[in-house]
């Protein structure tokens, strides 16, 4: 297959995969924080705030074992298999929520969100695709690109959950559904065939030996997770909690959180297209300025009033994408050898570890005020800024082969 199409599918693959996974987030801090009283915002009598940070915690901890299991598993079955079984899960996991909603039950709420997240874990395979067949520069800008239709996702999922909530709450889900059944004919029509692996452990050997976290063994990617652990702490502290900003200080409803989320995702999206391209400065000493970036913007978001706030929403696109075009093509160049599903898979199931911290952490916080999560998050993107820019000078060795360098 010539290389570009693979590029365009992968990106393709990415755009469909995240529009769903992004409908929820400005449907649910209307339902829990406007004070009107629903069968999911009343669940056993608990706090709506609680409640929500639950239902934010369930999706990532899917998303956690997802990524954690199914880069490692596709670097044994292959990546187009994996791809197309979690994609058309994905799909009757929107259908579930769809349900739950109608229902107004926060049981099967909570089930399909965590079944959505479990397939949604198929990010890494997407990488690792394109990590295997490119090099070099085309490999990062490859990667670049992906994670701007990642983004674009997440603006066109807002988007389309702001034009057809009117329409009814769960019109946006089954649109996802759909989106993803034709996503996964996609993939069949346009990822080419693998070779039958020749491996004959089995998935289970795979699941417990082979999954993203046993890459830990390694001291650099030991000392990576702990890093990318509190950079990404803060950006999901950012993306859980400032809807539920939008909603408690300037009094936004689902279209505002929607019109306010496309244009984070299209900064992000513009700045994706050209964040990959070479550099004459160090990859970690860029990320770092980057964190910087990200962490500066959210502390606006926690300490600036109305307007400060927003533009600091907006703006954190910026940083986050260069961090996010820079760090992932650096790890498949130091760290491929070792797989590059599994490491791939540990980017992602750190991501995911973040999101379910913060979001119990949130449900702690921010009962007292929404602010303070933030700001947590704000100072745990400035440590790993800190870090990065300490880490880059014990950096100079060779990439891995058998396992990196101590330093």
């Amino acid at each position: 297959m010539h290389i570009h199409l693979l590029i365009a599918a992968a990106c393709l693959l990415g755009l469909f995969s995240t529009i769903g996974a992004a409908l929820p987030y400005p449907i649910l801090p209307p339902l829990f924080a406007s004070g009107a009283s629903n069968g999911l915002n009343s669940f056993l009598g608990l706090p709506p705030k609680m409640l929500f940070g639950l239902a934010l915690t369930i999706n990532p901890l899917g998303l956690l074992i997802g990524n954690t299991l199914l880069g490692p598993l596709s670097d044994r079955y292959g990546r187009r298999p994996l791809l197309m079984a979690t994609t058309f899960g994905a799909a009757l996991g929107h259908v579930l929520t769809a349900l739950a909603l109608l229902l107004e039950s926060y049981p099967l709420f909570i089930l399909a969100r965590f079944g959505t997240g479990l397939l949604e874990g198929n990010g890494a395979v997407v990488r690792a695709m394109l990590a295997d067949r490119l090099e070099g520069e085309l490999r990062v800008r490859a990667l670049s690109w992906l994670n701007g239709a990642f983004y674009l996702g997440w603006l066109a999922g807002p988007l389309l959950a702001g034009a057809t909530v009117v329409f009814g709450i769960t019109v946006p889900f089954w649109i996802a559904a759909g989106a993803l059944v034709l996503t996964t004919a996609l993939v069949a029509a346009v990822l080419p065939r693998e070779a039958a692996s020749l491996a004959t452990t089995s998935w289970w050997y795979v699941a417990r030996h082979q999954h993203a976290f046993h890459l830990l063994r390694h001291a650099g990617l030991r000392k990576l997770f702990v890093v990318q652990f509190a950079y990404t702490c803060g950006v999901t502290a950012f993306y859980e909690f400032y809807p539920l900003w939008l909603v408690e200080f300037p009094g936004y409803g689902a279209p505002g959180i929607a019109w306010i989320t496309a244009a984070l995702c299209a900064v992000m999206t513009f700045t994706a297209v050209f964040a990959g391209r070479p550099s004459r400065i160090a990859p970690l000493q860029r990320a770092a300025w980057s964190a910087f970036g990200g962490a500066a913007a959210i502390a606006a978001l926690a300490l600036g009033n109305v307007w400060l706030g927003l533009a600091a929403i907006v703006l954190f696109g910026i940083p986050n994408a260069f961090y996010n075009a820079i760090v992932p093509g650096w790890c498949a160049e130091r760290f491929g050898a070792l797989g590059q599903g599994a490491v791939m898979g540990l980017l992602s199931t750190t991501f995911c570890l973040a999101n379910i911290v913060m979001a119990l952490v949130g449900s702690v916080l921010t009962p007292v005020d929404t602010r303070l999560v933030l700001l947590l998050g704000a100072l745990l993107s400035a440590w790993a800024a800190w870090r990065l820019l300490g880490w880059r000078v014990g950096m100079a060795g060779p990439a891995v082969s058998g396992g990196p360098p101590e330093g």
